[in-house]
């Protein structure tokens, strides 16, 4: 062997014994958590419980970076475009799964640039009627949509939203009007203010306004009736058989991001929320707390992509 070639061997040698070193140590600085939605929101949210948590089990500081817009696309996009070396992170949920086919034009692709982490949590939302309309089940709200076709305005805030409102057209046969609103709290105010008709907000914040009178909640969005208003049917049950829209969220790194890494990340996230104070957090409200390996995440958002797509393909509907 030449003293070239040796001599390159093992400058390769330290630099890799150097990225295996880097690995090993991970994390040596602050992480930034990406939240593309607004704070309040119920992805904000779900990143709140788990945050204090998390940064203690990586022994670094994890930062919220809230970054709304377009969806929850532009902080995906954002989160997409960084270094794949763990110090960012990207808080995703239903609507990236979503946006896969509802936009035609996108600045990522929710498999391709992104390595999944774990799930963090699974959860429901509510269809919620302001008091002033005259529809006190979902029978009598779809009756009431087919005698006034596009009369009834629903706010919507996010993909996840959007999809809500056009599954129930489509599968109601009604036809209601949409207004989107930049982030969920605001779709949310919209409804309680009598500014819109009806509304999808998260069934955890749908809740503290039902309970007060300034909202009706008529059904939920999941299969299943939620433990936090179990007197609310599902959708399904209601009269709109086969409804099924159920918010997920979880995290994921840029695709590229070493294996040794996600481990971690992955390891410190279920550690985090087995830990009591996360548990208590979760505890009052509609979220049920899901983690997973890499894998099974991948695999799962694999899956909601597949079956969104499908949907928006049958109903029409398609965001340029």
């Amino acid at each position: 062997m030449t003293r070239t070639v040796c001599s390159q061997c093992c400058a390769l040698a330290v630099a890799l014994a150097g990225i295996a070193t880097a690995h090993a140590q991970y994390p040596t600085k602050t992480i930034r958590l990406i939240v593309p939605f607004a704070a309040g929101s119920g992805t904000d949210t779900v990143a709140r419980f788990v945050q204090p948590q998390l940064a203690a089990a990586l022994g670094q500081q994890v930062v919220i970076d809230n970054r709304p817009g377009a969806a929850g696309n532009l902080g995906a996009e954002i989160a997409a475009k960084t270094p794949p070396d763990g110090y960012t992170v990207l808080m995703g949920n239903i609507s990236h799964s979503i946006s896969m086919t509802l936009y035609s034009r996108l600045g990522f692709d929710i498999n391709r640039d992104f390595s999944p982490v774990t799930s963090l949590a699974h959860g429901s939302f509510t269809l919620a009627a302001h008091p002033s309309l005259p529809a006190k089940s979902v029978k009598e709200l779809i009756a009431f949509a087919e005698k006034r076709p596009g009369e009834i305005n629903v706010a919507t805030g996010g993909a996840a939203l959007r999809l809500a409102a056009k599954l129930l057209d489509s599968m109601a046969g009604i036809q209601t009007t949409e207004v989107n609103y930049k982030s969920t709290p605001q779709a949310i105010t919209a409804v309680v203010s009598g500014e819109t008709s009806l509304g999808f907000p998260a069934t955890s914040a749908a809740v503290p306004h039902a309970r007060a009178g300034k909202l009706r909640a008529l059904a939920v969005t999941t299969p299943k009736r939620s433990a936090m208003m179990p007197e609310v049917p599902s959708l399904s049950e209601a009269g709109v058989p086969g409804y099924d829209v159920t918010t997920w969220y979880g995290l994921l790194v840029p695709a590229g991001t070493p294996q040794e890494i996600i481990a971690r990340l992955n390891g410190a996230t279920v550690n985090a929320m087995t830990h009591h104070l996360v548990k208590e957090r979760f505890a009052p409200t509609d979220l049920e707390p899901r983690t997973s390996t890499p894998e099974q995440f991948g695999a799962y958002i694999r899956g909601e992509v597949a079956k969104w797509s499908k949907v928006i393909r049958e109903s029409g509907f398609k965001v340029e």
